[in-house]
């Protein structure tokens, strides 16, 4: 496997050809990263009471740098989810910060719907975005069509407007 193609296949989203859902998709995408930024910026706004009261004590070492891996993995993973770029990795991120705070919930409360609810359907989205990337409408679309222009469909073109792409592939077949 060449890295170009390994790299290719990180990138490439989950290419259902439905307009609305790919709209959808994205707008979910934006929605879930918007709403996530603030977590980060609270985060920073206290790190030693964060890493005192959250960190500390579910017993991770070194409370306070954990504490701004995680504050930094919302700043930097939720904008990178707005815009579709290393969706993948970005989600896996914050999956892995929603993963420690419903441990810390069930820790203090044990399996409270209420204390976990936000937590467990932040993991969910950020899941399903692992798994499934981006979409078409997204950097990591491009990224994917740029280094390897017969990795998306001729649909999945069509769908993300890259009518010069379409027409490139279309010219070349009749070309040969």
């Amino acid at each position: 496997m060449t890295t170009n193609s390994l790299i290719t296949k990180i990138f490439r989203p989950n290419m259902t050809t439905n307009f609305w859902q790919q709209t959808s998709w994205a707008i979910f995408r934006a929605v879930v990263g918007i709403m996530m930024i603030h977590n980060g910026i609270d985060k920073l706004a206290n790190i030693e009471s964060f890493a005192e009261a959250y960190v500390a004590y579910i017993g991770l070492p070194f409370p306070i740098f954990f504490s701004y891996v995680a504050a930094f993995t919302e700043l930097i993973g939720a904008p990178l989810l707005i815009l579709g770029l290393f969706t993948r990795l970005a989600s896996f991120g914050l999956l892995a910060t929603m993963c420690v705070a419903m441990y810390h919930h069930i820790l203090v409360a044990g399996l409270s719907i209420p204390y976990l609810e936000l937590s467990a359907i932040y993991a969910a989205c950020f899941l399903f975005f692992t798994i499934n990337g981006a979409g078409l409408f997204s950097s990591d679309a491009l990224i994917t069509n740029i280094l390897d222009k017969s990795a998306l469909s001729l649909q999945a073109k069509r769908i993300m407007l890259l009518e010069k792409s379409y027409n490139a592939t279309e010219s070349s077949k009749v070309t040969k």
